[in-house]
């Protein structure tokens, strides 16, 4: 595998216009901002090579452009390849100067082969959003593993690869799960996942929700927000599960809770955020009404069962840019967003920057912090460090203008205490 710095990009000529967008998204991202100017000073990143497999959108692009400052040298590919904001990659390129590898729309074959091109890059911390860079690392290149210094995961998936892979023994180095940390499942997954995710929807099929029957299959911090959002768009809404306290949450939270294959018979929208295989199935789709919407939220294009959905359908066609209408035997019309991919990327602009900007600052100080352990941490999946968790919450408090209160030193010395009481 031979080191290659090219880049493969749909069009050079819309930098400018990329460049504007990542402009305008860096205005709502006060934390990385302030992370930018300090590590452009003290470039703890210093000849550090990164490579990362994100989503490559405006935020995306200002978290690398803010790893360049620290002094990485920096490789991008793409983690989905219907994400993929070809103005953003021009602008990367042409602009920046960082490398990317990414074409809204590519192939599978061609989203490998820039998987490749990543890797090719030998990195030292690699940058994930749904671990394929790691996956692909201990399967095809395991000749790297010996000079890396540790990775970061961005998505539930991917952790949820991570840990599998850890309790096989097969992960080789160690890895942050970004997800993980408060200052991001808590924001990004909830309100980014919320507001994204209805804006895709939206966007694709320009239908009123307001009175609708939306159902969220899976009630984790992602499908919260979505419930959350669509009640607030008027929707009557219904979460299907299978953990017992996520269903007792929901129902506590005034939603209807209810097997999804009856869920299926009533809804108008049915979207999936569960991180799993096939939980829309062919028994789900066999039920649903005429016209019902499904849409992907979670991660890989596997939640909705889709071979399942073309068995099914004597005919297929695209009546709006990403909606395919398929139509049963039975005279049934069922409406797939976005190739049952991530709708909120696929068909909106993912999330809002306000919230990435608290994600992008976590990993930003995630691969600083594996830096600075210089290879002294074992092959694991780490939380992340709670200083940073608690800095990002600092920073973020700080760029909004809101103060708090501190403890005095007596409360301080009472929470330290046990002899005091009635």
């Amino acid at each position: 595998m031979e080191a290659d710095s090219s880049f493969d990009i749909a069009d050079p000529q819309l930098a400018e216009q990329g460049h504007q967008r990542i402009d305008w998204a860096l205005q709502e991202m006060p934390v990385l901002r302030r992370l930018m100017e300090r590590f452009s000073r003290e470039r703890p990143l210093a000849g550090i090579r990164v490579s990362g497999c994100l989503h490559i959108t405006t935020e995306t692009a200002n978290l690398a452009h803010a790893l360049k400052l620290a002094g990485a040298e920096v490789v991008l590919c793409a983690s989905n390849p219907l994400s993929t904001q070809d103005d953003v990659a021009a602008a990367l390129v042409v602009r920046h100067r960082i490398p990317v590898h990414a074409i809204r729309g590519e192939s599978t074959e061609v989203y490998y082969r820039h998987v490749e091109a990543a890797l090719a890059h030998r990195p030292a911390i690699t940058l994930d959003d749904g671990a394929d860079l790691v996956s692909s690392v201990h399967r095809s290149h395991p000749e790297l593993i010996d000079d890396m210094l540790g990775g970061t995961e961005e998505t539930t998936t991917g952790v949820v690869r991570l840990r599998a892979m850890a309790r096989q023994g097969a992960l080789r180095y160690p890895v942050i799960a970004v997800n993980d940390a408060l200052t991001k499942h808590l924001f990004d997954n909830r309100y980014g996942t919320g507001q994204s995710t209805l804006d895709g929807i939206i966007r694709a099929t320009n239908i009123l929700l307001a009175g609708r029957t939306f159902c969220v299959v899976g009630y984790g911090w992602c499908g919260r927000g979505i419930a959350m959002r669509a009640r607030g768009h008027g929707a009557h809404v219904i979460v299907t599960e299978v953990d017992p306290l996520r269903a007792l949450e929901a129902t506590m939270d005034g939603f209807r809770v209810m097997p999804l294959v009856e869920a299926a018979r009533q809804a108008d929208f049915v979207v999936t955020a569960t991180g799993d295989k096939h939980v829309v199935d062919r028994p789900h789709l066999e039920v649903m009404k005429d016209g019902c919407v499904l849409a992907n939220s979670g991660h890989f294009d596997v939640e909705i069962n889709i071979p399942a959905l073309e068995a099914l359908a004597l005919a297929r066609h695209r009546p709006r840019p990403m909606v395919d209408e398929y139509r049963l035997a039975d005279g049934r019309r069922l409406r797939l967003l976005a190739e049952g991919r991530l709708v909120n990327l696929a068909a909106a602009e993912g999330h809002p920057s306000a919230v990435m900007d608290m994600s992008f600052a976590n990993q930003l100080l995630c691969v600083v912090h594996l830096a600075r352990q210089k290879s002294t941490l074992k092959p694991a999946v780490y939380p992340v460090p709670e200083e940073i968790d608690r800095e990002v919450a600092r920073l973020k408090l700080a760029g909004m203008d809101v103060d708090i209160d501190e403890l005095t030193d007596e409360q301080r010395a009472y929470l330290d205490s046990w002899e005091e009481g009635t």
